[in-house]
C-alpha cells in the first residue's frame, strides 16, 4: 500500500521494475537500486537530470508507471568495481549497437571515396578551390571518425 512502480529503463533498452513510495528520495532510489554505485548513476526523468538528492518522487510528479531513464557513467570507483548493466544474458557483439548515429560516419565515408572516385577520374570538373574543400572535408571526416571510434 503507497508504493509505486517505476520503470527503470537503460540505454541497452533492458528494463527493470522499481516499487518506491512517493515520499522516498531520489537519494533512497539509487541507494536502494544501485548499491555502491550512487555516484555513477545518472537518472532521467522527462528530460531532465535528476541532480537533487534531496528531492522527493512525488515533488517531482513521478507517479506510477512512470518511466525513468539511467545511465551510468564511467567514473573511476576504488571502492567497488563497476558491475555490467542488466541485459539479456549470452554473448554480446561489442562495439556501439546499431542505429542511425553508428551508420552515420561509414555512410559519410563512402560519400567522400566516391567524391575522390570523381575527382580523380574527372578531373577536369573540379577547380582547385573544389580540391582544396574536398581534402579539408575529409581530413575533417578523419577526425571526427577517430573521435567516435577510438574510444
Amino acid at each position: 500500500p503507497g508504493l509505486i512502480k517505476i520503470r527503470l529503463k537503460f540505454l541497452n533498452d533492458t528494463e527493470e521494475v522499481a516499487m518506491a513510495r512517493p515520499e522516498d528520495t531520489v537519494g533512497v532510489l539509487k541507494s536502494k537500486y544501485f548499491p555502491g554505485q550512487e555516484s555513477q548513476m545518472k537518472l532521467i526523468y522527462r528530460g531532465q537530470l535528476l541532480q537533487d538528492q534531496a528531492r522527493t518522487l512525488r515533488s517531482l510528479r513521478i507517479t506510477d508507471n512512470c518511466v525513468i531513464h539511467c545511465h551510468r557513467s564511467r567514473g573511476v570507483t576504488a571502492a567497488a568495481p563497476a558491475l555490467p548493466e542488466p541485459g539479456p544474458a549470452g554473448p554480446t557483439a561489442p562495439g556501439l549497437p546499431l542505429g542511425g548515429g553508428t551508420l552515420m560516419v561509414p555512410t559519410v565515408m563512402v560519400v567522400l571515396a566516391l567524391g575522390w572516385y570523381f575527382r580523380i577520374n574527372y578531373r577536369q570538373l573540379f577547380t582547385a578551390p573544389a580540391t582544396v574543400s574536398l581534402i579539408g572535408v575529409t581530413v575533417l571526416v578523419t577526425f571526427l571518425a577517430f573521435g567516435v571510434y577510438g574510444q
